[in-house]
């Protein structure tokens, strides 16, 4: 999405907590226009490529000073190694912020930053979207083996990024495009599904077993793709009614009941991602991937957006209510993905683990309205 090739695992496949949400009694319905706040002077509209920002005041933020702001400082400090524009002055203070008291950081953020609503060009509400992704752990092998044989690519030798080369199924069949990849495997997985995922997801960390027998967890991050339109194998699926839900449980069950038809549900989507192995050092392991802004991912504080609404970097207020997750807090913009498209639109990064843990499980089933707010600096 990126950062990372894939981002939201339900809006790529078909398209934390804190308390109970209490959205405004009187917000706005999609479609409406903002009021401009009472507290607000001299503060205008702030038109972005893909959304107008309009000022508010602190009280229309649902739940303002009741999150804990100590959990996003990590995100934000490792955010302000590369900071938004503007941001620069802020990022020196928050820095001293943080070992500072709840109220300290509530305080600073008030007296530095102004919020603002964000909405289509037009200053009109959308129907706002929240999804979820995740970092995949998965058991690989460095060489292939009778088990392990679906590979994992590192760039072709010669590859320049964004111009189109051989398609998924190319790859898979034809001699020039295989005699170009050769020597560039990083590791075999045993399930072709579980090599899409990654390449959706854009990173992962592999639980490596290497020729001598050690077994060693590595992260493999994306480093290009093969410039073809990624198209959602799970709409493939959906559109035939093959399955009733774009999971990945319901592909693979269909895969395993299918497995003449596997090759043609993987080709459907003629988008292959490359990797770059990176070690993963104790403190390393502690933070998620890289994303699009170059930083580090925080479970549960770092979000996907699209770049010409919200620049990397800048602190969103975010609010959602659903079935998965009820949400109002603070996280920070410092990704993107191919699904992320939009005005009012995030994919929440949940942590990392495999099928069971809750990364995933959280990842998987989120899809539901959003609201965000911006924190801009004071001039």
């Amino acid at each position: 999405m990126t950062g990372l090739a894939g981002a939201a695992i339900v809006g790529s496949l078909a398209s934390c907590a804190v308390g109970p949400v209490r959205l405004p009694d009187a917000a706005p319905g999609p479609g409406a226009s903002l009021p401009a706040p009472p507290d607000a002077p001299g503060r205008a509209d702030l038109q972005r490529g893909k959304s107008r920002w309009t000022p508010v005041s602190w009280d229309d933020l649902p739940g303002w000073g009741q999150d804990s702001l100590h959990e996003a400082w990590n995100a934000w400090v490792r955010g302000c190694e590369r900071p938004a524009p503007g941001q620069a002055g802020p990022c020196a203070e928050l820095r001293q912020l943080a070992i500072g008291t709840a109220a300290e950081q509530l305080a600073w953020v008030m007296k530095r930053f102004a919020p603002y609503r964000v909405t289509e060009t037009d200053g009109s509400l959308p129907e706002g979207l929240l999804t979820g992704y995740y970092e995949p752990i998965m058991s690989a092998s460095r060489v292939p083996t009778a088990t392990h044989r679906t590979p994992l690519y590192s760039p072709p030798a010669g590859f320049v990024s964004g111009q189109p080369w051989y398609s998924r199924q190319e790859i898979d069949t034809l001699p020039a495009a295989q005699a170009a990849l050769r020597g560039r495997e990083v590791a075999w997985l045993a399930d072709p599904i579980d090599a899409l995922i990654l390449q959706i997801q854009g990173s992962g960390r592999l639980n490596l077993l290497e020729p001598d027998g050690r077994t060693r967890q590595v992260r493999v991050a994306f480093a290009a793709h093969n410039g073809q339109p990624y198209l959602s194998v799970g709409r493939w699926l959906l559109d035939q009614g093959a399955i009733r839900e774009a999971s990945w449980a319901s592909i693979k069950a269909w895969a395993a009941q299918n497995p003449q038809r596997l090759n043609e549900m993987l080709w459907s989507n003629p988008r292959t991602v490359f990797f770059r192995e990176e070690a993963l050092s104790e403190f390393d392991a502690r933070f998620g991937p890289r994303g699009a802004q170059g930083v580090p991912l925080t479970p549960g504080r770092s979000i996907a957006v699209d770049p010409q609404s919200i620049p990397y970097g800048t602190p969103v207020w975010l609010a959602s209510k659903g079935p998965t997750l009820n949400v109002q807090k603070l996280v920070m913009a410092q990704d993107t993905g191919g699904a992320i498209v939009g005005a009012v639109r995030a994919d929440l990064f949940t942590g990392w683990g495999g099928w069971s843990d809750e990364a995933y499980l959280t990842a998987a089933a989120l899809k539901q309205p959003l609201q965000m707010w911006v924190l801009v600096p004071k001039q």
